[in-house]
């Protein structure tokens, strides 16, 4: 009997903030966090292998893109790991344009539009589960997590800190003026 073991590779890639670890399944990008951010390397399982993949190339290109200060024009294959609530969350992030913001609440109005299944949580509940969910996020920078912000246009949590998340939008925003 064959036993098939699954395994997550992982890259590195040196940006302007420090350093990223990318971790992929061999077929997608399934992780990339700045190093050290809060729920880093949630989706990588004990055995990780270092490689260089396709998808990591991918990856790296664009990154360098993006951190050139333009708004890169592909995004390689990703495979998000999450409960069903955190995939929609961040189905919703991946449509906030770049050099723009959206609030949790904005965020929870359209996930809890997406509903079908009656009245649901109160809507300050629901913005606070988008809130977990968009601090989940396992891809970093290509799921946008970092254009969500507070009621307002407040700046508010970020997995890799309020610094990384002001330089993040003010990149994006002095090449969209």
């Amino acid at each position: 009997m064959d036993i098939f073991v699954l395994m997550d590779y992982v890259q590195h890639y040196t940006s302007p903030l420090g350093g990223i670890t990318l971790s992929s399944d061999g077929e997608a990008l399934t992780g990339l966090w700045f190093d050290g951010q809060k729920h880093f390397g949630s989706v990588l399982g004990p055995e990780c292998l270092e490689a260089d993949l396709p998808v990591f190339d991918q990856a790296r290109r664009w990154l360098d893109v993006y951190f050139s200060g333009r708004e890169p024009d592909f995004t390689p294959p990703l495979r998000l790991i999450g409960t069903p609530f955190q995939k929609a969350v961040w189905e919703v992030l991946r449509t906030i344009p770049y050099g723009r913001t959206a609030t949790y609440g904005e965020i929870a109005s359209r996930v809890g539009a997406g509903s079908a299944t009656g009245p649901g949580p109160s809507c300050r509940t629901l913005a606070r589960a988008v809130g977990s969910a968009v601090g989940r996020n396992p891809v970093s920078l290509m799921v946008p997590c970092h254009r969500v912000v507070g009621a307002g246009g407040r700046l508010t949590g970020y997995a890799a800190g309020l610094p990384t998340k002001s330089f993040l939008l003010h990149l994006e925003l002095r090449h969209t003026i």
